[in-house]
């Protein structure tokens, strides 16, 4: 069987309902490159020429038209040799973080069915996890490579932001997108890195590791005490690492100051194709773009001035080669059809507190799964790194993982 063959073959079976249904494409990568012979997928909220981007939601697929070019980062991988054998499910207009869609279900978890696979990048964790794929595209605003990474027991990484163009690829929140990707194994996330990162630097090994120790006070109280052993673990084979507190008067903040710029941003990029339309959304998500559609300019001043406050303080911390540990989420991937007011407030807004580091000072992190070696699911431990210090963070996890 052709790889082509293979690579048809998974996406018509779909057994893991990681695909789409609709306007399904397979591209053949080029017959020679650094990713020859691996096979990838992609969200479908990247252009492909000749298909539609349906962006998780019908009623988006049904107004636009087919793409009339392929977006650069999947341009970049085809000539590099890898072969994307389709479209993979996201979140509804990416604007959630379980990985359940109301129009098109819900990607099955392969570390466990009964738990939701984290969103909006549900499909392409999925398909790496479940070994469908060598490797798979994601884009995270909020949280949507690392917290179905963290779910799902694999690698993910969100890179420094701008670092990748964004050419061909649907806009959510524009000071937040970033292209990011899966992989089962740390070597194959640098790889992909390699290639996307256009970036042959010989980068210095990180000098220090903080772990951040308000944060791992939001994870679930069962994970809490293995979770820190495994990162002081993690800091020993670094070669020593510190225990700091990261915001004293606690992360909430970070999240409010997020979620209020993300909403303003994604209404800016949406809202008057909301409001013509009238989109049929599933639970929780109309929710979440009218409250988008009542931000003011004047919370968008004072949460800019606290952005960048917030970025001057990372900045100075990270600027000697410091990186920061901690959890990727505050917990493993929870059961499937809990609450709404539940899944959707109060899972998402405690990991906010947790994403919103990274995201709003547009820094790079990789998750790294970790397994206690019992029944209990994978949770994600992550890196975060200074700007434009990707190379250094794939290079870094993928010694770490060696030495596991």
């Amino acid at each position: 069987m052709t790889l082509s063959d293979h690579s048809n073959k998974i996406v018509r079976e779909n057994t893991l309902g990681a695909f789409c249904d609709q306007d399904q494409i397979s591209l053949a990568g080029r017959a020679s490159g650094p990713l020859k012979d691996e096979c990838f997928a992609v969200k479908d909220v990247f252009d492909i020429r000749g298909a539609r981007t349906g962006f998780g939601n019908p009623d988006w697929l049904r107004t636009h038209p087919p793409a009339s070019e392929t977006a650069w980062v999947i341009r970049q991988l085809l000539s590099a040799g890898a072969t994307m054998i389709g479209k993979t499910i996201s979140d509804e207009m990416t604007y959630s973080l379980t990985g359940e869609n109301a129009h098109y279900g819900t990607p099955v978890n392969p570390i466990g069915p009964d738990r939701v696979p984290g969103g909006s990048s549900s499909g392409s964790a999925v398909a790496v996890a479940g070994e469908l794929v060598d490797f798979a595209l994601g884009t995270d605003c909020g949280g949507s490579v690392r917290v179905p990474a963290s779910y799902c027991g694999i690698y993910g990484i969100r890179p420094t932001h701008e670092r990748i163009p964004l050419t061909g690829v649907v806009p959510f929140a524009s000071s937040f997108d970033v292209v990011g990707w899966f992989a089962r194994d740390a070597d194959m996330l640098a790889r992909v890195g390699s290639v996307l990162l256009c970036d042959t630097e010989d980068w210095p090994r990180p000098k220090h590791m903080s772990l951040v120790s308000d944060s791992f006070a939001l994870v679930d109280t069962e994970r809490r005490n293995d979770l820190l052993r495994l990162s002081r673990e993690l800091g020993d084979k670094f070669g020593g690492y510190d225990e700091i507190i990261l915001r004293p008067d606690g992360l909430d903040e970070l999240r409010e100051t997020f979620q209020i710029l993300q909403a303003a941003e994604i209404w800016f990029n949406h809202g008057a194709w909301i409001s013509e339309v009238k989109p049929a959304f599933g639970p929780g998500i109309r929710d979440r773009f009218e409250r988008a559609s009542t931000i003011g300019s004047q919370d968008v001043q004072v949460h800019t001035e606290k952005r960048e406050r917030f970025r001057e303080q990372m900045n100075e911390l990270l600027n000697d080669g410091r990186i920061l540990c901690l959890p990727t989420s505050p917990r493993a991937a929870p059961l499937r059809n809990i609450p709404i007011d539940t899944m959707e407030v109060a899972y998402r807004n405690q990991a906010m507190c947790l994403l919103s580091i990274a995201g709003l000072c547009g820094l790079p992190q990789v998750s790294i799964p970790i397994n206690d070696n019992t029944d209990r699911p994978p949770i994600g431990l992550s890196l975060i790194g200074a700007k434009g210090t990707d190379m250094a963070l794939l290079a870094l996890a993928r010694e770490l993982s060696s030495a596991r």
